[in-house]
């Protein structure tokens, strides 16, 4: 029996949250490996301020990034994998500017930006299709990434 049918959901529906998650996920990886360059780059008097906190959120992001492909399967959908793919279709681009701290910061805020944006869409495809694992799970990381945003806007005196 389908993963959609044992948790109660319309086959359809999943395909089509698993779609969008493929999506998030592949934005989510990019923001990830532009977040860990920074980590390894960043240069300055900025250094001892920025390197632990790239490093902090690298390590958030990676677990979101496991949790959602975690998702795609329990919907009963295969996760991308590759960064090829991802770069197809993430909104968010890889970074060549890693070594200045604000730059970097301006670059994590986009980055937030489009996930939260895509999580967001999340939330309305979910509740109509009465998704609530994936809703849940979309809330969450907006409540958390909302306070992040603040934070990183904060450090750029904004």
């Amino acid at each position: 029996m389908k993963n959609s049918v044992l948790i109660g959901l319309n086959e359809n529906d999943c395909k089509n949250i698993s779609d969008k998650l493929n999506i998030l996920l592949a934005n989510y990886s990019v923001f990830y490996q532009n977040t860990r360059g920074s980590h390894w780059n960043i240069k300055g008097h900025q250094f001892f301020t920025l390197h632990p906190k790239f490093e902090e959120l690298y390590n958030s992001l990676v677990l979101k990034i496991d949790e959602i492909a975690e998702r795609i399967l329990t919907l009963g959908a295969t996760p991308a994998h590759n960064y090829s793919d991802y770069l197809q279709v993430s909104t968010i681009k890889e970074s060549k500017e890693v070594s200045d701290g604000n730059k970097s910061v301006e670059i994590i805020l986009e980055s937030f930006k489009v996930v939260i944006d895509l999580q967001r869409e999340l939330l309305d495809i979910t509740d109509e299709a009465g998704d609530e694992g994936t809703n849940s799970q979309m809330s969450d990381y907006i409540t958390e990434q909302e306070k992040e945003v603040w934070m990183y806007n904060s450090y750029l005196g904004k």
